[in-house]
């Protein structure tokens, strides 16, 4: 498999550090001009095209196909059902690790949720699968479905998130209420919600007797590797992936979705090239989603102020089949100084298709929930909700106990406030109106998101010519991985990003660990930061052994890498480049690998997060209830910034995702047939141009030194946490009226009378 290269000259050198600098994407002109090659672009010699067919009830067993109507069309090559589908060498339903998701591929009859694939249709061409898919008419025999959580027995989950404890508590949370001067208890409501990166789940497979090739859009290529072996019963390392590019994945291609699989297993059926892709309405089903949640929230405050307990029983659910729980109430464990913290999880088993991490997972759902509830509790101590976030903020994380690697969340709420005029805003509602007559809002949320950091490998090398390469099986999900990740590396290796080529996105290459709990840039980071001193190590090794060399002998002092050039620690004047080394050596290039991990020591001292405050303003028509959000200032303390210009890219997109969750995004289940019934684009709301207001990111400066080696941490993420919530707390200043029920609609603002 060929190696991707993504070296682009960039317009204008920059002189100094490549970190920093906010240099504009490696592959932008690639992607706007129609050259970059995702998945679905790849059209091998010989391919087929499979369309899945998939249930239309939530519950109950198929009990016919009409497979000669569909065999009979002209271009249909074959139909693969629970009857003819190759055999498999581990059941779908095996689970031998937590991050193993149960997968439908055709194993027997029986339907688990609306839109699980039930059969394949392969063709000679997309029209003719898709023709063949619909003369399938399947039958089914029906049951209830279970839907709503309120549809089936509640219990007490094992773990939730990624085996966190579905009961977590310290203090005495009872005693902290009744001692408490105020209290507040309130019940939050949060939708499921659905995966709809604009590149849908697919796969274009290519068989060559026990090898396999993928183009195959994927977060993580390594455990895409080990995750296919087990059901095709190969050797990981006989599976070929190419993932360049990814049309955003969010969490919903962090693992191999059920259809990437029958596409494969298509593939090996006719022996011939397969392309399946999914289809906008079929990403509502097998491949993920944000489970609902009832968050009953209590909050105990002292008579100054203070807080006396906070506690969160979330309700959420997961499928039938299998266990993923929404860690909403987890957020609480962070973010405020009570000394008594307790959360408390139950569940319910639908008739769905198995929730999936969904960017922020537990995180969006839980802070949207917190901070309108804090919002609450301001407002009984009869204080500004800002003020009252800094009076109680923690500066240790208050379950663990540990102390905060970094802290400079006064910081974010302090200059967030000052660019959006804070000061002038009156503590009671409804007291601000606009030149139209519209109710005005403002509200705060504060922002949270633990810095994670994964394995990672890369490898390094430097050519005579002074140039170098770096690569690493990194994923590029629309972040801008291509540009940071390159960044990194030259400045490890003292070049210029423009002398470095860069070689990424297949499975090949070193493997850079997953794209995921906005982890990537920190874990693949360090091991090219790591790769590219390793190889320098090996250079100087070299130089300061030879006595024709101007370093000769100063092993012991030491070198620095300086514009290609290797030169005395503590005499920068003396050194050679490195052409000049590894050509006197008679070496053409010279490589070394480097590895990134998060630090034990430092994890278990420190809690680890990146920090930050969103202020909103929304208008809203007090006849129609009809709301704007006209403004978001968001400030926010993330470490070290690699690229301001792709790091503030990155926290638009997570406020314009929390403008979504206050006002836009959720499913309408029928709860007759379990049924999506706004499985699109069109009544699945998301926002669009004229929903997106002026938007700010105030980069907050912070040095974090026990994060990691490069102090770098996520920003993929964060922008969601506090925003919702911001924009919640802004309604209800503008209107008076608290809504809990997310998002919030018209009909919760219309007032009678």
């Amino acid at each position: 498999m060929s190696e991707i290269n993504l070296t682009e000259n960039a317009l204008h050198r920059r002189h100094g550090s490549n970190i920093g600098q906010p240099m504009t994407r490696r592959e932008g002109v690639l992607k706007v001009t129609g050259a970059a090659t995702y998945a679905a672009d790849n059209h091998p010699s010989g391919m087929l095209y499979a369309v899945c067919v998939t249930s239309t009830i939530a519950r109950g067993r198929v009990i016919g196909l009409d497979e000669a109507a569909a065999r009979a069309h002209p271009r249909v090559v074959d139909i693969m059902t629970t009857g003819n589908r190759p055999d498999l060498a581990m059941d779908p339903d095996e689970k031998s690790n937590p991050f193993m998701f149960r997968m439908d591929l055709l194993q027997n009859d029986r339907v688990r949720y609306a839109g699980q694939p039930i059969a394949v249709v392969i063709a000679e061409t997309l029209e003719a699968a898709t023709e063949g898919a619909a003369l399938l008419a399947p039958r089914y025999e029906v049951e209830p479905a279970l839907t709503g959580l309120d549809g089936a027995e509640s219990f007490v989950p094992q773990a939730v998130g990624v085996g966190g404890p579905s009961h977590a508590e310290t203090g005495d949370v009872e005693e902290g209420m009744r001692a408490a001067h105020r209290r507040v208890e309130a019940t939050y409501e949060t939708p499921a919600q659905y995966h709809n990166a604009m590149e849908p789940h697919c796969v274009v497979a290519v068989w060559d007797g026990d090898r396999l090739s993928l183009d195959m859009p994927t977060q993580g290529m390594a455990m895409a590797q080990q995750r296919l072996a087990g059901p095709f019963g190969i050797a990981p390392e006989n599976i070929a992936i190419r993932s360049p590019y990814l049309g955003g994945g969010f969490g919903s291609k962090g693992f191999p979705a059920g259809p990437q699989v029958l596409g494969i297993m298509a593939a090996r059926l006719t022996g011939r090239p397969v392309k399946l892709v999914l289809r906008r309405e079929q990403m509502f089903g097998p491949v993920g989603h944000r489970a609902a949640t009832r968050q009953t929230l209590r909050i105990g405050i002292a008579e100054d102020g203070g807080l006396t307990a906070i506690a969160n029983h979330t309700r959420t659910a997961s499928s039938t089949f299998d266990d993923f729980f929404e860690p909403a109430a987890d957020v609480a464990h962070t973010l405020y100084a009570s000394p008594a913290i307790r959360t408390s999880y139950e569940a319910v088993r639908l008739d769905t298709g198995t929730p999936l991490f969904m960017r922020a997972p537990g995180e969006a759902s839980g802070s949207i929930a917190l901070e309108s509830a804090i919002d609450e509790a301001a407002y009984a101590a009869a204080m500004d909700p800002l003020e009252f976030r800094l009076r109680n903020h923690a500066d240790v994380e208050p379950m663990s106990g540990k102390p905060f690697s970094s802290k400079r969340l006064k910081d974010c709420y302090a200059q967030g406030a000052e660019r959006f005029g804070w000061s002038g805003r009156p503590l009671e509602p409804r007291q601000m109106r606009d030149a139209d007559g519209l109710l005005v809002g403002w509200g705060v949320g504060t922002a949270t998101f633990p810095a994670v950091m994964f394995q990672a490998n890369a490898r390094a090398v430097i050519r005579r010519d002074g140039t170098a390469r770096i690569e690493t099986g990194a994923h590029d999900m629309g972040q801008g991985a291509w540009t940071s990740l390159a960044q990194i590396g030259a400045d490890a290796l003292g070049l210029h990003i423009d002398e470095v080529e860069f070689r990424s996105g297949t499975s090949d290459l070193p493997d850079a660990g997953i794209a995921g709990g906005s982890g990537h840039t920190a874990t693949a980071g360090m091991a090219l930061h790591m790769a590219g001193l390793n190889v320098l190590a090996k250079l100087a090794e070299i130089a300061t052994a030879d006595e024709r060399s101007p370093l000769f002998g100063s092993g012991n002092v030491g070198t620095l890498a300086r514009d290609g050039r290797l030169v005395r620690r503590d005499d920068e004047s003396r050194g050679e480049s490195f052409s000049a080394i590894l050509e006197r050596a008679g070496l053409a290039e010279i490589e070394a690998s480097g590895q990134g991990a998060a630090d034990g020591a430092a994890q278990e001292a420190y809690a680890m997060h990146a920090h930050g405050a969103v202020f909103a303003e929304v208008r809203v028509d007090p006849d129609l209830g009809q709301i704007r959000v006209s403004r978001l200032v968001g400030a926010f303390a993330a470490g070290r910034v690699i690229n301001p210009k792709l790091v503030e890219s990155q926290l638009f997109g997570g406020m314009i995702w929390g403008i979504s969750f206050a006002l836009h995004e959720h499913a309408v289940v029928d709860r007759r047939s379990g049924r999506i019934m706004n499985a699109d684009l069109a009544e699945y709301h998301i926002p669009v141009n004229a929903d997106v207001p002026a938007l700010e990111a105030i980069l907050v400066h912070e040095d974090d030194p026990h994060v990691n080696p490069l102090g770098i941490k996520g920003v993929g993420e964060i922008g969601i946490t506090g925003t919702g919530g911001a924009i919640a707390n802004a309604v209800w200043h503008a209107t008076g009226r608290r809504i809990r029920r997310f998002p919030i609609a018209l009909s919760d603002l219309i007032q009678e009378g």
